[in-house]
């Protein structure tokens, strides 16, 4: 295999593990999944480095109707326009029954580093509503991932808005690690109990104190650099030497600094209503099957306005769909 050929990576489904969360957020994202796993709609996935894009797109993919199929993984900053054609399974002299892949997945990992003359290869590949199926078209579940403010991107010029819409059927917001620190224990665990295995150690359980440091800590890596340091603990057997670099981070923060971060009882409130907001949106789609102008009815609001709360609580579909 070229160098060329290895940018195309196929996850099997015992090569990928799967960790979630109990905080509002991931539940939500969690409920979406579950509703739109099984459909064909393209998912776009939007976080920072090391937010788990790439468990949420196997996630996805494991409960889809080709979960028992490989998936297979584009790196998109690896691509040039003579490879990804057949990277990506649509190369156009390929005979109609095997273009696509018509029962798998193909996830674009970081789509928003694509240059421009893979965009319009990407773009000509990717089918447009209910047109009909054609030689060079792309069969396969789409997923796509990025870091990037795509947005922004289009508007720059440096981004395709026909592509954008096209792979943009359904988008997900991962939130940061420092915004859901309430599952830092869970995942820290989850981190122990894996790398305890590989290193064939005894899992044990962390201390308060280190636990404390965990959530102290701001993981500006995400969730990667949360299990680099639980690895690190077991590889070293030794909870101080593990988190020293987060312990030196912490106590360099001023004491008033932390102070001035506190909740308030009004932010508290707020984000209390957000959440009752949030939870009566996801039912409302559910009961609906995600029609939503329906979905509005029920509400007793308008249109436009679920849509600008969908984007509020880190979910939207596009008008495109």
């Amino acid at each position: 295999m070229t160098t060329d050929q290895a940018t195309a990576t196929v996850l099997q489904r015992e090569d990928t593990v799967w960790v979630s969360g109990s905080s509002p957020a991931i539940q939500t994202i969690e409920s979406v999944i579950a509703e739109i796993a099984p459909t064909s709609i393209p998912v776009l996935l939007v976080g920072e480095s090391g937010t788990g894009k790439e468990m949420f797109a196997n996630r996805l993919h494991r409960l889809s109707r080709h979960g028992g199929k490989p998936l297979t993984r584009i790196s998109c900053a690896s691509m040039t326009p003579a490879i990804l054609p057949g990277e990506a399974g649509i190369d156009a002299a390929e005979s109609t029954d095997h273009v696509g892949r018509e029962t798998g997945t193909v996830l674009f990992d970081e789509i928003g580093d694509l240059d421009s003359a893979c965009q319009k290869i990407l773009l000509c590949a990717l089918p447009d509503g209910d047109a009909g199926a054609r030689r060079g078209t792309l069969r396969a579940r789409v997923i796509s991932t990025t870091s990037r403010n795509l947005d922004e991107e289009t508007r720059a010029g440096r981004f395709r808005s026909e592509l954008y819409y096209r792979i943009n059927g359904v988008c997900l917001r991962l939130p940061a690690l420092r915004d859901r620190k309430d599952d830092i224990p869970k995942l820290a665990e989850f981190f122990l109990a894996k790398h305890a295995a590989q290193f064939r150690r005894q899992p044990g359980a962390l201390s308060a104190r280190t636990v404390q440091a965990l959530m102290d800590h701001s993981w500006p890596g995400n969730i990667r650099e949360l299990e680099n340091v639980i690895k690190k603990i077991v590889a070293l057997g030794d909870e101080d030497l593990g988190i020293a670099e987060l312990s030196s981070v912490s106590e360099a923060k001023p004491t008033q600094q932390r102070v001035s971060t506190g909740y308030s009882l009004k932010a508290a409130a707020r984000a209390a209503s957000r959440e009752a907001e949030r939870e009566l949106i996801m039912k409302a789609l559910a009961r609906t099957r995600w029609n939503r102008k329906r979905a509005a009815q029920e509400l007793q609001i308008s249109y436009k306005s679920l849509l600008y709360k969908l984007k509020q609580i880190g979910f939207e579909e596009t008008e495109a769909n």
